[in-house]
């Protein structure tokens, strides 16, 4: 009762309506059953469902380094957490999911969840950088070049911000957040970019951002667009050879990635599919096909997301609805 009283649970519901609308009108339903019936769900599955447990292994690797200076945590623990995490994404509102992996790895870890919560924070940051890299790659104009690159440069520089002056930061946000908000969540926001402040300073030289950097860039340039890949050579389409069909995987993983960053329903159902339409249109895919690529993309990320987090679930022993109760004490911890 709690969360249907969130207006954020009924924007998401909003934004799902308007992306399925957009996603599946003007659509020949025919057209669009007889291209999912040909797909290669062999090539499909078979190319994409590593590259989601090697997308997972990889976060788990790189939010080791991240909250090194937080917790000290084994790579299992962070995967099983990140994995249960994606699972309750794809079946609850709110993106409660990002707050179940915190209390997780806090509980496995002994570690304190608030502060596990800021590294989340800067794994997000690092996310949002390199996809607007990949975005100017595949962008057509000088301009969108040079926009992506400048949006690229301004979490960066915000962490060096935090990391040369850590407490100046802290206190300008507090006193920002606090002529908007009451004290104790302007001080919660403080507390938060805090945490920040100390991953990024628990960051050891050259050789830890070197690590951040390389496991990001097998993330985001390996694993993430693996499934994407899949998706277009199980329909047989054709971009130009293996360059244009790396293109076409990385356009469509960019406009997916910043589509399933608006509030959505759970699963990412509907800005998921409109993503890859949009994303394929001007590359001359059609209407129905750019569709079925997304809607194949969809379902084996939903079904090998939840399946791994189920097997993670099991692993560690514990049950869903306490898991559920735990995020709930990292939204809302008590004074």
């Amino acid at each position: 009762m709690k969360r249907l009283r969130d207006p954020r649970l009924w924007v998401g519901l909003g934004v799902t309506a308007l992306a399925l609308w957009l996603s599946f009108r003007d659509v020949s339903w025919p057209a669009l059953g007889r291209d999912l019936a040909r797909a290669n769900w062999w090539l499909l599955i078979g190319a994409s469902l590593p590259a989601y447990v090697a997308a997972i292994w990889l976060r788990a690797l790189r939010w080791r380094v991240l909250a090194r200076g937080v917790a000290d945590f084994d790579t299992g623990a962070a995967f099983r957490a990140s994995a249960v995490g994606f699972m309750v994404n794809n079946l609850l509102p709110l993106r409660v999911g990002e707050l179940v992996r915190v209390w997780w790895l806090a509980r496995e870890a002994r570690a304190s969840a608030s502060a596990l919560l800021g590294t989340v924070i800067l794994e997000r940051v690092i996310d949002a950088v390199f996809l607007l890299a990949l975005a100017s790659l595949v962008i057509g104009s000088e301009v969108g070049r040079g926009v992506f690159f400048a949006g690229a440069a301004a979490p960066l520089a915000a962490c060096l911000a935090l990391r040369r002056w850590p407490g100046a930061a802290v206190t300008l946000v507090e006193r920002g957040a606090g002529r908007f908000l009451g004290p104790a969540r302007a001080a919660r926001i403080a507390g938060v970019v805090a945490s920040v402040a100390a991953g990024v300073a628990a960051l050891r030289g050259g050789g830890d951002v070197a690590r951040v950097a390389l496991l990001s860039a097998a993330l985001w340039g390996g694993a993430a667009v693996i499934p994407f890949w899949a998706a277009l050579a199980s329909l047989g389409i054709e971009l130009g050879g293996p360059a244009g069909q790396l293109r076409g995987a990385v356009t469509a993983l960019v406009w997916v990635g910043a589509a399933v960053a608006l509030p959505s329903a759970p699963g990412f159902f509907g800005p998921y599919h409109a993503a890859c339409r949009l994303a394929l249109a001007p590359l001359g895919v059609p209407r129905e096909l750019a569709l079925a690529v997304g809607t194949l993309a969809h379902a084996v990320f939903w079904m090998a997301t939840t399946a791994i987090g189920l097997v993670a679930l099991r692993q560690g022993g514990r049950r869903l609805r306490d898991a559920v109760a735990g995020a709930e004490q990292v939204d809302s911890p008590r004074p």
